[in-house]
């Protein structure tokens, strides 16, 4: 399932619910890591109280009020395992006998999860770590504890709202195949891909609709300039492949000149190989991962502990070991993965985004 079906689950997850009358739909089958003893969720409103008073708490108190709750920290998020055992142990480290339940499974089947477990008047999440796009779907359910802790002060907005905070980002950028690109020819901005030498010579994913959002919010501050300039890169015939994976390697293989939009962390590691590859970092569109606390979030004081451990200095340099690229900007990722410029985009923006995927759709001819 595509990030943007997310919506319609949602508004079938509600319908069916509706249909049911007072019958209440089963939640959905187990996934890894869910085979614990549930909680049924604390009484309305004592999650957020206890979460009110986890805001601020010295650490060392509220590290003993999360070992009290004697039970792991539920945290549906879509981290890959190579980061996974990096981070989650690091945490444990640092909060001995506070142990991580990481429900891992794609951002669609963990929204889908909340969503479901909800309407069975269950929450059993503790923290939802996604992509901004399903952060701010769920959010429009009502799910999320809508304050930060202090240590959100650090980041920059575009990084921080007023319930979420960026845990790392992904960044879009172009890439070259070395071999197939003159020095001279290396990109530095985006418009450059406008100009005809680039000439069936690129390639693209096709849901990448943030390029142009990032574009037109962040950049020109204007749709129509943005549009025009991705109107002008599609007068090149640029090629759509699925999987930006996919694209790196194809790039790698000289299968294309460059792939207009990649992610910056895909190349680091190609180029320690010998890939004769090379990508812009002068500026590029950040695909926010926002992490949230459940509003009724079964273990509160273990969820605070976890959302300022990980937004500190010290958790985000837990993410730069794991090779994720941390949002707070005064912790260096491991490589060089974090653009010049950044072109961030927030939950809050992703409200906008079916327009944007449907102007990108039109000006690609994408079916």
């Amino acid at each position: 399932m595509g990030r943007s079906a997310l919506g319609a689950l949602i508004a079938a997850t509600w319908l069916l619910a509706a249909c049911a009358g007072a019958t209440r739909p089963t939640a959905p089958a187990a996934q890894p890591g869910a085979d614990r003893a549930a909680p049924a969720g604390a009484a309305p409103g004592a999650s957020s109280t206890a979460l009110d008073a986890a805001l601020t708490m010295p650490i060392d108190q509220l590290y003993a009020q999360a070992k009290a709750e004697n039970a792991p920290l539920a945290y549906y998020g879509a981290l890959a395992e190579i980061n996974a055992e990096v981070i989650l142990p690091a945490f444990e480290q640092r909060f001995p006998g506070v142990k991580v339940d990481h429900v891992d499974a794609t951002c669609d089947a963990l929204a889908a999860r909340i969503i479901a477990e909800g309407r069975g008047g269950r929450t059993l999440a503790d923290i939802f770590d996604c992509p901004a796009d399903y952060v701010q779907q769920l959010n429009q359910q009502g799910v999320f504890y809508q304050r930060v802790p202090p240590e959100a002060d650090a980041y920059p907005e575009g990084l921080r709202g007023q319930y979420w905070i960026a845990a790392d980002v992904i960044y879009i950028v172009p890439a070259w195949n070395t071999n197939l690109v003159r020095p001279d020819e290396a990109p530095t901005r985006f418009e450059d891909f406008a100009d005809p030498r680039w000439k069936n010579r690129l390639i693209a994913e096709p849901r990448d609709a943030e390029l142009l959002m990032g574009l037109s919010l962040r950049k020109y501050h204007d749709d129509n300039q943005a549009t025009d300039l991705i109107k002008r890169i599609a007068a090149n015939n640029v090629e759509f492949h699925k999987g930006h994976s996919d694209l790196a390697e194809l790039v790698v293989a000289g299968q294309a000149a460059a792939c207009l939009t990649c992610y910056s962390h895909h190349y680091p590691g190609r180029i320690k190989k010998g890939a004769p590859v090379d990508y812009m970092l002068t500026e590029g569109v950040g695909i926010v991962n926002g992490t949230a606390i459940l509003k009724d979030a079964p273990h509160p004081y273990t969820a605070m502990l976890w959302q300022r451990w990980i937004h500190s200095p010290d958790g985000q340099q837990a993410y730069a070991d794991g090779g994720r690229t941390p949002g707070l900007p005064s912790v260096a990722p491991r490589d060089k993965t974090r653009p010049e410029t950044i072109y961030a985009l927030t939950p809050e923006d992703m409200a906008d985004a079916p327009k944007y995927q449907r102007v990108w759709k039109d000006v690609f001819q994408i079916r």
